[in-house]
């Protein structure tokens, strides 16, 4: 149950992360629906392509690329209605992508036996990849590489997860809120990681 339910939160706040960035770069009906697919699934590619999962399973999620283009479609549409206040609640929707995917691609790697090392990479790939690629192909700086902090709240989730809370479903449940809220009192509060200049 809890891998279905950190799968579908996941999919469905990056599909709609990505349909918006694509909106706001101004592109044609086809790149916000690529976009905002790319977004919702490309860090569980790059994963499996990483961990040795077959690509075949990526194209199994039938009711996820629903969901995925359901949820686009409204966004589209409606976004004058809907996305008022996008500035405000956008951050909102990509930090609970990002700590849904963290959770599922760490309970991934724990499926598949792989070291605590490889869990907290499955899961920073599957939590911040997806929103790379967005970013990448919408022409902005990765947020992952931004001096806010992100990234570390996937690999933290995922470092969780390993020790052993993939045993407690409720316990899971509370990293997500944990982890969104984490990395949402990061924006807030503009937690910054350290820098090194060079000159």
């Amino acid at each position: 149950m809890a891998w279905d339910v950190f799968s579908f939160i996941g999919t469905a706040a990056f599909a709609i992360s990505g349909a918006i960035v694509a909106m706001e770069e101004e592109y044609d009906i086809f790149g916000v629906y690529i976009l905002g697919i790319i977004t919702a699934f490309g860090g569980g590619a790059v994963r499996n392509l990483l961990i040795g999962v077959p690509v075949n399973v990526l194209w199994d999620q039938n009711f996820l690329f629903f969901v995925a283009s359901v949820l686009i479609t409204i966004i589209f549409f409606f976004s004058k209605y809907l996305l008022a206040h996008w500035n405000r609640w956008g951050a909102y929707f990509d930090a609970i992508g990002l700590a849904a995917f963290a959770i599922q691609g760490a309970m991934l790697a724990i499926q598949l036996n792989m070291t605590l090392y490889a869990v907290v990479v499955a899961a920073v790939l599957t939590g911040a990849g997806g929103g790379v690629i967005r970013d990448v192909l919408a022409g902005r700086r990765p947020l992952v590489f931004k001096r806010d902090i992100y990234a570390i709240w996937a690999a933290g989730a995922g470092f969780c997860v390993g020790l052993g809370l993939y045993n407690y479903e409720v316990a899971l449940y509370i990293l997500l809120i944990v982890t969104a809220s984490l990395r949402i009192l990061s924006l807030i509060f503009h937690w910054k990681l350290p820098i090194r200049r060079l000159t």
